[in-house]
């Protein structure tokens, strides 16, 4: 399923909702960190936020983590006050120099901003390697964010063999915050992206699609074995 000029270990474990690990040849990311228990609320503006699912795994079971893919910063299900404690305690975790010099080969990690929003983050580096057609090997991580036809041009650059996708059709406030399944489809298909691994559809009462209809319209959209399931 992946190109086949890309060679690099890749492993990748949800932990919930858009919180998951990200194992590149041993260095190591997090996505979203949100680790609250189930029954936790959280307050909006206009009504209360409920999460009714644990965690795959605690603060204390996490692995090294060498860095944090955070897409939004004020939202209580991409950061909470969990998630906070292990961003403070990052800056005080000193890493040893090879780690250090693993982890810069791989910091061409950068977030897509449209309007000042985080739309997505492009992990690269050059030990990826480049595909057939002469564009950049990558992994690319939404976060939350709805479907933009402006994002199809991260597939000018990159090809990407992994696209990790918030779903569920979230709602805040009245606004949409995340693609229902529909709209992951076409981004697949926009990012010409080789698998598809779909998050952030299950342990909120804000999301306004569940896990059975985001799955029903991959079916009838088509991404059909290029989904993975964790």
């Amino acid at each position: 399923m992946l190109s086949s000029t890309f060679t690099n270990k890749v492993t990748i474990t949800h932990i919930g909702t858009a919180t998951a690990t990200l194992d590149i040849d041993g260095i190591t990311f997090l996505t979203d960190p949100f680790f609250s228990p189930a029954g936790t609320t959280f307050q909006s503006s206009n009504h209360t936020l409920h999460t009714y699912e644990n965690p795959a795994l605690r603060l204390d079971q996490l692995p090294p983590i060498d860095a944090v893919l955070l897409s939004h910063e004020n939202h209580p299900d991409n950061l909470d006050e969990l998630g906070r404690q292990l961003l403070d305690g990052r800056r005080a975790q000193p890493r040893a120099p090879a780690r250090h010099a693993r982890l810069r080969r791989l910091a061409g990690a950068r977030g897509t901003h449209r309007r000042q929003a985080c739309v997505g983050f492009v992990v690269h580096t050059a030990d990826f390697g480049v595909a057939p057609d002469g564009r950049l090997n990558a992994i690319y991580f939404s976060g939350d964010t709805v479907y933009r036809g402006d994002l199809a041009q991260v597939a000018e650059k990159y090809h990407v063999v992994v696209a990790l996708v918030s779903l569920e059709k979230a709602t805040l406030d009245g606004l949409e915050i995340t693609m229902d399944g529909r709209q992951a489809a076409r981004l697949f298909r926009d990012l010409k992206a080789d698998a598809l691994v779909p998050m952030h559809y299950e342990s909120w009462d804000h999301f306004t699609q569940n896990g059975e209809g985001v799955f029903k319209e991959f079916e009838a959209e088509g991404p059909g074995k290029a989904v993975e399931i964790n």
